[in-house]
């Protein structure tokens, strides 16, 4: 969709289907593509399955981000490094560039779980009270979403790793990392068993960590929206959950302290994305882009004395 820069660096998703595809043209899309211009980067977007349905290692769909490398190595573009994203991912248009000091034979990854700037278990009992207060009675109040990092590599049977990223994000090469990633992808079939309904990301964690080929990033470059949403916006699962209004405002000011947000996840929450324009409002890219260049400008802490508000600035 948009043509590999001098870096060679590209962003890529996949969005198979309409349900995938719209509204990330919609919603999200704008975002992601003035984030590529400020750091010229590309955007490589699959809308159709990257293995066919026949392939006797077919399984989840999310597994296919695993084949991104091998088929981007064999496209002979001109790409060096490759972050993806999950397509429910809404970019700070001026946040810093993710591939910034990048190592190649690293995979750049990001905690859901002990990187956190909160405290993840204070977080999840909001989620759940939450979730059952205002949204289902039916959502438990204790679940597998508190289970601890070995009980979730175990109930895979993998050996227990010290941490587990969210895939929505991570960072990788294709020169270094397409075959391995395709191996591994061909190693199961659709009866894997993982707690996330066969997806991949437990056992992708397990693969890359078991080899030391982590890098950690920011959170900032994934901040989780059910985390920040529990933490900052409670009363979003009530009644103000319906003015949109206020929806876009809590989504713009989540991004305004985070780069990339990621709205993962079924429950009401997660879907806030497709109902509100973010940076719909010139004013908004223009502090945003203010704020960034202030970011740049060295404060000496230099005094000024007192200094108050004139009744015409309030």
């Amino acid at each position: 969709m948009i043509q590999p820069g001098k870096s060679g660096n590209v962003l890529a998703t996949i969005a198979i289907g309409d349900a995938y595809l719209e509204p990330f043209m919609k919603y999200a899309f704008h975002t992601w593509e003035m984030y590529c211009k400020r750091h010229d980067l590309g955007l490589i977007l699959f809308d159709d399955h990257l293995v066919e349905s026949s392939h006797p290692k077919w399984k989840n769909p999310f597994w296919q981000k695993l084949l991104i490398a091998k088929i981007v190595a064999k496209s002979g573009l001109m790409v060096e490094n490759i972050c993806h994203l999950d397509t429910d991912i809404l970019v700070n248009p001026t946040a810093p560039n993710i591939f910034e000091n990048h190592d190649p034979k690293k995979v750049g990854l990001i905690s859901q779980m002990i990187r956190l700037p909160y405290d993840r278990h204070s977080i999840l009992r909001r989620i759940a009270f939450l979730r059952n207060r205002y949204l289902s009675r039916r959502y438990p109040l204790d679940s597998i979403l508190f289970a601890s990092i070995p009980e979730l590599y175990n109930f895979s049977s993998l050996t227990p790793q010290p941490d587990i990223a969210c895939t929505g994000v991570f960072i990788f090469n294709p020169k270094y990392h397409a075959e391995l990633f395709e191996n591994f992808f061909n190693e199961f079939d659709e009866s894997v068993v993982t707690p996330d309904s066969g997806g991949e990301e437990l056992h992708f964690n397990y693969l890359i960590q078991s080899q030391g080929l982590e890098t950690w990033l920011d959170y900032r470059f994934q901040a989780v929206w059910i985390y920040e949403v529990a933490w900052k916006y409670p009363f979003l699962y009530g009644e103000s959950r319906t003015n949109l209004e206020v929806v876009r405002q809590c989504i713009e000011s989540s991004l305004f302290t985070n780069y990339f947000l990621h709205f993962a996840g079924p429950w009401h929450e997660s879907q806030f994305w497709k109902q509100i324009d973010v940076f719909s409002s010139p004013e908004t890219i223009s502090m945003f882009s203010d704020f960034a260049d202030y970011l740049k400008v060295p404060v000496k802490g230099t005094p000024r004395g007192s200094i108050k508000p004139n009744e015409s600035e309030i």
